[in-house]
């Protein structure tokens, strides 16, 4: 899809309060729409590193509050939707890195398929490699192909749905609240899995809303 939009700028959260508590779904829908293809288009077509770091850093900070204020309520089978789900993992890992690093080593170990190697994690597995990872895969979406960058996620999800599917197994003799918890996540992250798979499928088709 090729559109003409202005340059994107980071606006404060500010610049965004007049579209929290729209009541009307078409309107939340446009926005998110235009804004997505907007700062794609805009930043695939600058070709700046420096703006691109500044784009994915806003996994980072209060950017993700205007993110998720257009795009959080998005389907996945749009621009948008896709776009706040890799945001998301993003901010995931790096709330709480340990455990995500653990999750992607119990999930790598458990994988028989070749989910660990499309991710591309570097070895070995730390906290600051899941980070680099994760910006990465965000790179890939303003600098690269955004079918692989998704494909990558669409992995790395998948191998983080085993560890935690694997941890709540290792948990249910000391601790069933935790292991159902664990259990719960590994679904979630299945169900992100399945959405950024077919995400990639949409854009290569061009059917990404």
């Amino acid at each position: 899809m090729t559109r003409e939009f202005q340059k994107p700028m980071l606006q404060p959260s500010a610049t965004f309060d007049w579209i929290i508590g729209a009541d009307d779904p078409a309107t939340t829908h446009r926005l998110a729409q235009e804004t997505s293809w907007a700062l794609l288009d805009r930043v695939r077509s600058v070709a700046d590193p420096e703006i691109v770091e500044r784009v994915v850093q806003l996994a980072n900070g209060r950017g993700l509050e205007d993110v998720a204020e257009l795009w959080s309520h998005a389907g996945a089978h749009s621009l948008a939707g896709v776009l706040w789900r890799l945001y998301l993992i993003r901010r995931i890992a790096a709330g709480d890195p340990e455990g995500t690093a653990d999750l992607f080593r119990r999930g790598a170990a458990a994988a028989i398929t070749i989910d660990p190697v499309v991710a591309g994690a570097a070895e070995p597995v730390t906290p600051e490699s899941i980070a680099a990872l994760c910006d990465t895969i965000l790179r890939g979406v303003f600098a690269g192909d955004l079918a692989i960058a998704l494909d990558r996620a669409a992995a790395y999800c998948r191998i983080l749905s085993l560890g935690s599917a694997d941890l709540a197994d290792s948990r249910d003799p000391h601790d069933d609240a935790h292991a159902e918890h664990l259990t719960k996540r590994s679904l979630r992250y299945a169900t992100l899995a399945e959405e950024l798979h077919a995400g990639a499928r949409r854009w290569r088709d061009g059917s990404l809303d």
